[in-house]
């Protein structure tokens, strides 16, 4: 189910149900020098949406590289930015990656349900960063999951699948603890 808290700025409402933390696994490929490899790893990932209630959602997230046994490796990359939408559903997104890269993603949601198609329109590259000329970004609600998939592009080389991922809904159990003060102090007649 989807909480629309009562604080979200109304414009943000389609965008409800991506607020929260999210952790999950997926598939990256390793940067080959010139864009995706055809090597591949599997990642881990944090990401966080949240609010203050102006129009925009914050984002974060972080991803790193797993071993066989789903142990950190070292990190993938960092990413940042805000998210708006506005009332014919067109997505805009400001993003700054730790590897130097600056974007602008406009996309629009889909109707009648919550899935979100991104691509770049501006990007900006310091020296140090690496190859990049654009990106595709999907991102959908599904089951109650968070499913996203990312394609990018290199100066000759076209857009290809890099990264994608399952993310689940982090749950905080300061939000249950606020539901237990109906309960009785021995728990027993919550069973009866």
């Amino acid at each position: 189910m989807i909480e629309i808290p009562s604080d979200l700025h109304p414009d943000l409402v389609p965008l409800a149900f991506l607020l929260g933390n999210w952790q999950g696994a997926g598939v990256a490929a390793l940067d080959g020098g010139d864009g995706p490899g055809t090597d591949k790893c599997n990642f881990g990932q944090e990401v966080a949406f949240s609010h203050d209630g102006r129009d925009f959602l914050q984002y974060v997230s972080q991803s790193w590289q797993l071993d066989d046994d789903g142990g950190k490796v070292r990190p993938l990359e960092t990413e940042s930015g805000f998210w708006r939408i506005d009332a014919e559903r067109k997505v805009e997104v400001v993003m700054v990656r730790d590897q130097g890269i600056a974007e602008v993603w406009y996309g629009e949601m889909a109707d009648q349900k919550p899935q979100i198609d991104l691509a770049t329109d501006a990007i900006a590259r310091t020296p140090s960063a690496g190859e990049y000329s654009g990106g595709k970004r999907l991102y959908g609600y599904v089951n109650g999951d968070l499913m996203w998939v990312g394609e990018r592009a290199a100066p000759g080389v076209p857009l290809q699948p890099y990264m994608s991922a399952h993310l689940k809904k982090v749950v905080d159990p300061s939000e249950w603890a606020k539901d237990l003060g109906d309960l009785p102090d021995d728990g027993i007649a919550f069973f009866k």
